[in-house]
């Protein structure tokens, strides 16, 4: 019965579909093991004229990436090929050219659950093909290179996550320098910059000649707040109730009336004044 299985399962990896243009490499998590997973893998390429941060024809891009298989899980899976320079996993392809930050040892992305994408960078392109000749099964954890899970895998990721606080001080100074320099590097840009002309006649205004804005003191919003409350009351004053409203709005209209009915008898007047009469 045992052998029957191991035949089916044999025979199924041997006809295991893989997407088109792609190679399937079976792994498996231990000896343990039955089933095979599969990674699918072909060689990084770009359309004509567009930039990638991956050098061509040195890096390998692989699909169903197990959470289980980390960078270093893949480096040692590939590293029979050829001379592993770098391994970096993703949560999807990457279509268009990003700028890389460095990495840091104490703040790190969000994992990305489930699988992965990843890309493999070779040190000589002869990496990729032997790559994409693999046959397999290829064992993730192994005696000498064991990969935890479960409990021992929480465990560590926890004793991991308490970091040495004398170390992580020396790596935001450093940060923070680089930041600084940075900044002192484009200010100083910009000051050059100020006020010359560039080969078209054009001159670059900045805020920087402009006088700078005093920072509200606590003193100098209370007597914001104090000419506001003046203000309030004033109005609230001049419309205590509501008919002290409504008749003030009367008189204005009945003076706006009569204004009218003195400028029609104003204007009855001039007209009789001008017609003429020959008797």
């Amino acid at each position: 019965m045992v052998a029957r299985r191991r035949k089916r399962a044999a025979r199924n990896a041997e006809e295991v579909p893989s997407p088109p243009g792609y190679s399937a490499i079976p792994i498996k998590f231990s000896e343990k093991q039955q089933a095979s997973h599969y990674l699918y893998v072909r060689e990084h390429r770009v359309r004509e004229g567009t930039k990638s941060s991956w050098p061509q024809k040195r890096t390998l891009f692989v699909l169903n990436v197990p959470p289980y298989c980390t960078e270093e899980c893949l480096s040692r899976l590939l590293s029979p090929c050829g001379p592993v320079q770098s391994v970096e996993l993703q949560g999807k392809p990457e279509l268009t050219e990003s700028s890389k930050e460095p990495k840091s040892k104490f703040f790190h992305p969000k994992p990305v659950p489930g699988f992965q994408v990843a890309y493999v960078v070779f040190q000589k392109p002869n990496g990729v093909s032997a790559a994409l000749a693999l046959k397999g099964p290829l064992l993730v954890s192994t005696e000498s290179h064991p990969v935890k899970s479960g409990i021992h895998k929480w465990i560590s990721d926890y004793a991991d996550s308490v970091q040495d606080p004398e170390a992580l001080r020396v790596e935001v100074d450093t940060f923070m320098e680089a930041y600084d320099k940075k900044i002192a590097e484009e200010e100083a840009k910009a000051k050059e910059e100020e006020g010359v002309p560039d080969d078209e006649g054009w001159v670059k205004v900045t805020r920087r000649g402009r006088r700078p804005v005093l920072p509200r003191t606590e003193a100098a919003s209370l007597r914001v707040l104090e000419r506001e409350k003046r203000k309030r009351a004033r109005k609230e004053l001049l419309n205590f109730y509501a008919w002290q409203h409504r008749e003030t709005k009367m008189e204005h209209l009945a003076q706006l009336r009569k204004k009218f009915e003195e400028d029609k008898q104003r204007i009855e007047l001039m007209r009789a004044q001008r017609k003429f009469r020959p008797y």
